[in-house]
């Protein structure tokens, strides 16, 4: 069955983050078991958020092409603000955009989505296990991935694990985003779609 978006079913002021969490649990359940609703996706919905957005969540994600959030929850037009980076990472631009959602537009929840496989975390692993330099700005990626390396062992699903914890409690402590957002994480797998919570 199809459900509506959340931003046509409930008003804003009542809208809180077990709903959040609820609606996007519902929208993944959908899309690991091949049946998305697609809803809020047409030129109706395209019209109702031309002028005005009031996001549910902040979804803070990895670049990696085969985890698009909208996709993976099967959310509409206006539902979402995603920011993606490689493997999450969190610098002053990215928590900039993360800090927009629940400030400006009042969305109550900021999800961490980690995931399986993911080549970020498997390259700062491979550099840091190799102490090799990667080229370019990666550097930055590998260096803010250092910590989730050494409490992990290097072992790329718990190291994606813990740097999606870590990225939490370093949200939850954002001085913007205490007592305007709570902040979940939670992990993607890749081979049967589904998310679940981490933290």
């Amino acid at each position: 069955m199809s459900i509506r978006p959340v931003t046509e079913r409930c008003a804003r002021r009542a809208f809180t983050v077990r709903d959040a969490w609820t609606w996007l649990k519902r929208g993944n359940r959908r899309w690991a078991a091949g049946t998305p609703g697609r809803a809020g996706q047409d030129v109706e919905r395209r019209r109702q958020v031309a002028r005005a957005q009031a996001p549910f969540a902040v979804v803070l994600s990895c670049v990696d092409s085969r985890v698009p959030p909208e996709v993976v929850f099967d959310a509409g037009l206006g539902d979402l603000l995603v920011v993606r980076t490689a493997a999450h990472t969190l610098d002053s631009l990215v928590r900039a955009a993360v800090q927009y959602g629940p400030h400006a537009l009042g969305a109550p929840l900021v999800l961490v989505l980690g995931h399986q496989r993911c080549g970020a975390v498997t390259a700062a692993a491979t550099a840091l296990r190799e102490r090799a330099t990667l080229p370019g700005e990666l550097p930055a990626v590998v260096a803010a991935l250092a910590g989730a390396y050494e409490s992990s062992g290097g072992d790329v699903a718990a190291m994606t694990r813990a740097h999606t914890a870590a990225t939490v409690r370093e949200l939850r402590d954002d001085p913007l985003l205490r007592g305007r957002a709570t902040v979940l994480g939670a992990h993607y797998c890749l081979d049967t779609g589904l998310v679940s919570r981490v933290v």
